[in-house]
């Protein structure tokens, strides 16, 4: 079996594939700092479904986060005796990159783009719903050629949050309707619909620079809300970066 990690400044999504089949996956927070904190929560996740550590022959860890990325790999090694292939820009992913410095693209962006075109197909616009939304854009001839950063929802709540007085912290919860009657829905119409209207406008203009219509594709903790608040959003596939993962290890190993 193969363990897939995706490590994000918010959560960690790990998943479990059995040949091509994904038969788990969890989103955790990334508090877990040691290697023993991480691997003792990898054991538990494991026993809820009644997988043994000793099934697991192979991992591969996407990740943004620098300081979990060693006891991430510790972790692997000690308590489940395999250790890591570790995906970055420069990595065999079978995709062109054509972004202007590459080494400065997240993995998980990278990651998202080979799963995405794996599933769907080129040209493509992934839409990640994370820390940060990110649109990710690959040509119709399957090269990786950049996208869009702007700030998450919850980064967003967030910002209001620490920066206005009066404002409280609301969940995102899709409010009854567009005009808010307190500050909570007011602030919760404002996040969604706000960043809805932003994933409409880029999508259009990404495929207004690309002369052509794009598939679309939203992934990421958010995703199934977004779409129901977008026109642009096309198919939903929240675990989408689990599969490039797959697909990236997959290729590395026949190589």
């Amino acid at each position: 079996m193969l363990l897939v990690i995706d490590a994000g400044n918010t959560t960690t999504v790990v998943g479990i594939f059995d040949g091509d089949k994904l038969i788990a996956h969890w989103r955790l927070s990334s508090i877990l700092h040691t290697s023993d904190e991480f691997g003792v929560y990898l054991l538990t996740l494991f026993s809820t479904i009644s997988v043994k550590p000793d099934k697991i022959d192979s991992a591969v860890l996407a990740s943004v986060v620098p300081p979990l990325d060693l006891p991430i790999c510790e972790a692997l090694k000690t308590y489940l005796g395999t250790d890591c292939l570790r995906v970055d820009a420069f990595s065999d992913i079978g995709m062109e990159v054509r972004y202007g410095a590459p080494h400065e693209v997240g993995a998980d962006r990278i990651v998202n783009a080979v799963g995405g075109r794996h599933k769907y197909g080129s040209p493509l616009i992934v839409v990640d719903y994370g820390t940060a939304i990110t649109l990710d854009v690959v040509s119709a001839d399957g090269a990786y050629l950049g996208g869009v950063i702007a700030p998450g929802l919850i980064t967003g709540v967030q910002a209001l949050f620490s920066r206005a007085a009066k404002m409280p912290q609301v969940g995102l919860e899709l409010p009854p309707s567009v005009i808010g009657r307190n500050t909570n829905e007011s602030t919760q119409s404002g996040i969604l619909h706000g960043n809805a209207g932003l994933t409409d406008h880029l999508v259009e203009k990404i495929c207004e620079e690309l002369r052509e219509k794009t598939t679309v594709v939203a992934t990421g903790g958010h995703a199934e809300l977004m779409a129901t608040l977008t026109k642009s959003i096309d198919h939903v596939d929240p675990w989408l970066t689990l599969d490039g993962l797959r697909v990236i290890y997959e290729r590395n190993r026949k190589n």
